[in-house]
């Protein structure tokens, strides 16, 4: 019978080091991709990796079960990844352009593009999925790890927001914003494409 998240940690806390192996066993494919949808580029992401499990051996002691053992892994990975970029990079784009414009009354002010009848035409080329990951890529760091912990990972909003340290609407409001950008975006690209709904 395999043991729970926090039967390891107890068993860590105690000194073995076998139930560290297990439970970083456990997670490692998880944080790999989480580091991967981050920086790009898989030896940046072995090197989160890397620098997350040695958190995780050093820190294991402090972790109080507060939220679950998962919850403090992901956000020792996205404060990893995002100190990873930080010292890499360039600064991303504002989102504001992608946005939805609206006029003094209220209107839109230009159309917007409903991609509700058949985004799978639009994402499964391999061109346009290049389109959808370069914008998620633009995103601020902030609005990028809402996005990806929530529609990628599939944690909650409340999980999210305890990742990140934020309240559950911070989260909400940056998730919905996130994804005002990449439709606005991904609107732009269609448009210059000539691609219609």
């Amino acid at each position: 019978m395999s043991l729970s998240d926090q039967e390891l940690v107890e068993q860590i806390k105690a000194g073995e080091k076998t139930s560290l192996e297990a439970l970083l066993g456990r997670y490692q494919d998880k944080v790999y991709r989480l580091a991967m949808s981050f920086t790009k580029n898989p030896a940046d992401a072995e090197e989160v990796l890397q620098d997350v499990f040695l958190t995780v051996y050093r820190k294991i002691a402090s972790f109080e079960g507060r939220s679950a053992f998962s919850t403090w892994l992901y956000r020792i990975t996205v404060n990893t990844a995002l100190m990873k970029l930080r010292g890499r990079g360039p600064a991303q784009e504002s989102i504001d352009g992608y946005l939805p414009q609206f006029t003094k009354d209220g209107q839109h002010a230009r159309m917007v593009v409903d991609f509700t009848d058949g985004p799978e035409k639009l994402l499964l080329l391999k061109e346009r999925e290049q389109i959808l990951r370069e914008a998620i890529e633009a995103l601020p760091p902030d609005y990028k790890v809402v996005l990806v912990l929530r529609d990628l990972e599939g944690l909650s909003n409340e999980e999210v927001a305890e990742v990140v340290g934020a309240s559950v609407l911070a989260v909400k409001a940056r998730l919905h914003r996130a994804r005002l950008a990449l439709r606005g975006r991904l609107e732009r690209y269609a448009m210059a494409s000539g691609v219609r709904p």
